[in-house]
């Protein structure tokens, strides 16, 4: 079976809006290696979106899936419920950075895990209103389309979005935009758009994903907290990307001196299997009525049992501590290419959630074109790398936190001659 083969079949079964980023098709993978159905060997530094911490089918993981497999693979738990449910609650709620007794509850998708909390949020506060910010992506269903920051793709003919959602300034230092501005932007909102004691929640990723891996500064949430602390708002952090030990912490949150009233998950929580789950305040989390949450497949036992075995292997491998030693040298390469590469303007880091940054030397402004050119000199060596921004000039790097060191170095040979064309 060949590549192009597949590729026009794809093309003649499946509507273009599924973009599809690369023209060459799995057949197999193991940690951070894949293969496609040629036989080429590549080195997976997207990991499916940042949903392969624990790198492609780890053997506990696999174990654990098995293992389920063979007794039962779906009742919808909120029909028949079942003990692997409510024990991986239980460990989301003794481990969550939340204020209190936590509940969690369990579903399939990052956006539907998102729309949940907004739901939660409303129950609990009888409010409408939800702020988010420019630059953050939350889902590409209706309600997490208004909430995402980002019009290109994920907005492009799809309105009108639900309302009472308003955007304010995310901070980033590389364009001027302070702390102080950031909420600068929320003030105009309350005396343009909604009074405070109408906003339900904030919503914010903290460090963005998609909108360029920016990390929010210690003081912007600091004051996020007292803001919502004043107007009786919820704070919701968004950690479907950020999530299970990517930044150095189980979750991003743990960075901050500070708590979320509900943090989403999804993505790596599960090891490659559907899973999202929103974790938060017991008595926020109890807000909906019975039936108010929930859904046909949220919990499916066979995802539950992978995500069980993910939190084992991280614990047992120590991927929190890996992903901050394999950042900190990420940080360092790209620190030497940028005395060679000029269109290096900017690396962000949290742990192993890593990004570099290209504008044009010439014009100053955002370069899309080398960003691609960078990535297709590392695919002609065998590795995938990820792009994001809103501008389309950030590379992001989301390897396997289990990825073999020697592996490691090889990719980062890739990079360094990538970034020297």
């Amino acid at each position: 079976m060949k590549n192009a083969e597949l590729n026009q079949r794809r093309l003649d079964a499946t509507p273009r809006g599924i973009g599809v980023m690369c023209g060459y098709y799995a057949d197999r993978a193991e940690n951070a290696t894949l293969w496609d159905v040629e036989g080429n060997k590549i080195i997976d530094f997207a990991a499916g979106i940042a949903v392969l911490n624990t790198g492609h089918r780890h053997p506990k993981v696999v174990a654990a899936i098995e293992h389920q497999l063979k007794s039962f693979t779906h009742t919808a738990y909120q029909i028949v419920p079942y003990e692997s449910y409510v024990a991986l609650a239980e460990r989301i709620n003794q481990r969550a950075p939340i204020d209190g007794p936590a509940k969690t509850a369990f579903f399939t998708t990052g956006a539907e895990a998102v729309e949940n909390a907004v739901k939660i949020a409303r129950a609990h506060t009888g409010r409408p209103g939800i702020i988010t910010f420019g630059g953050g992506f939350h889902g590409r269903t209706y309600m997490t389309m208004a909430l995402t920051g980002k019009v290109a793709p994920y907005k492009l003919g799809f309105g009108p979005f639900p309302g009472s959602v308003f955007h304010g300034q995310y901070p980033n230092a590389l364009y001027g935009v302070s702390t102080q501005d950031a909420m600068n932007s929320l003030e105009r909102i309350f005396k343009a758009d909604i009074e405070p004691k109408q906003v339900a929640a904030i919503v914010l990723e903290p460090v963005q994903g998609e909108g360029g891996f920016n990390v929010a500064p210690p003081e912007f949430m600091q004051a996020l907290r007292a803001l919502c602390d004043e107007h009786g708002i919820l704070l919701v952090a968004d950690e479907v990307q950020t999530g299970f030990a990517r930044t150095g912490k189980l979750f991003a949150m743990e960075h901050y001196a500070v708590k979320a009233d509900l943090i989403t998950m999804a993505k790596s929580l599960a090891g490659g299997m559907p899973l999202s789950g929103v974790v938060g305040r017991a008595e926020v989390m109890d807000a909906p009525a019975p039936g108010g949450l929930g859904g046909t497949y949220g919990g499916n036992p066979l995802a539950v049992a992978a995500a069980h075995a993910v939190l084992e292997v991280i614990d047992e491998e120590q991927l929190c501590q890996r992903a901050q030693r394999l950042g900190q040298h990420l940080v360092e390469v790209l620190q030497r290419a940028r005395e060679t590469c000029p269109a290096i303007v900017d690396i962000r880091a949290q742990g192993s959630m890593v990004a570099v940054e290209f504008n044009d030397p010439a014009t100053g402004k955002p370069s899309p074109d080398f960003t691609r050119q960078v990535q297709q000199k590392a695919q002609q060596e065998g590795l995938l790398l990820l792009s994001c921004g809103v501008n389309g000039n950030v590379i992001r790097f989301l390897y396997p936190l289990t990825i073999p060191d020697d592996q490691f170095t090889e990719a980062l040979g890739i990079l360094s001659r990538a970034l020297a064309q």
